[in-house]
């Protein structure tokens, strides 16, 4: 039997279809990378079958994990508050995560967030995919380096090509921004409040293409 290379990416086989309740259903099975034998579970991305804007993040964090949804820990909250204040109606967009497991490391009784690699972006990919040629949205918004990564490639620089409209794969208006995380590790009330009021400016960019 022909042995498998250990560094090679897995890729795993989602369902041909664009029901978003089958993807779902079969993610939960997804053994493609290491993730899952230390995650708590699959965490699919949830919103309107149709939504005219999808939201793709990096991955899970630890309160996403236990509780089995994306952006519902502390920069899920701020994420929200950002879309509200935007104009965006968080209810009528999708949300989801370029890795569907989370990636932690032991610090003392805490899991820490530790950042995906190639080989967990590349086996995860295929069910991005399928969201989002599932949904189709009209707008594709990429927050943060894992999921521009995911969907256009290592070229893409977050901060030099943040708020450009450019065409990938599975949407003619694609955009990049940070991630909200990235708000929560500001140096000092200043920044987080500059930083803060940069990212809802690029939200509201994205409600008027909506």
């Amino acid at each position: 039997m022909e042995r498998k290379n250990p560094r090679e990416i897995e890729r795993a086989d989602p369902p041909k279809t664009r029901d978003l309740s089958r993807l779902r259903a079969a993610a939960k099975a997804c053994e493609a990378c290491p993730l899952h034998l230390h995650a708590t579970q699959t965490v699919f991305g949830e919103g309107p079958s149709r939504a005219e804007v999808v939201f793709v993040g990096e991955q899970p964090g630890d309160q996403e994990d236990v509780a089995g949804r994306p952006f519902g820990g502390p920069a899920g909250q701020l994420f929200s508050r950002a879309l509200e204040e935007a104009g965006i109606d968080r209810a009528r967009a999708y949300v989801t995560n370029a890795v569907k497991h989370f990636k932690w490391e032991p610090r003392g009784k805490r899991r820490l967030h530790k950042k995906p690699g190639a080989r967990e972006i590349g086996a995860c990919r295929p069910w991005l995919a399928a969201e989002l040629n599932a949904i189709r949205p009209r707008v594709l918004v990429l927050l943060g380096g894992t999921a521009a990564r995911s969907v256009l490639g290592s070229q893409i620089r977050v901060l030099r090509d943040r708020g450009k409209v450019m065409p990938s794969e599975f949407c003619q208006e694609t955009l990049v921004t940070i991630h909200p995380s990235a708000l929560l590790r500001a140096p000092d009330e200043a920044a987080r409040e500059k930083n803060y009021g940069d990212f809802v400016a690029d939200l509201r960019a994205v409600a008027k293409r909506l």
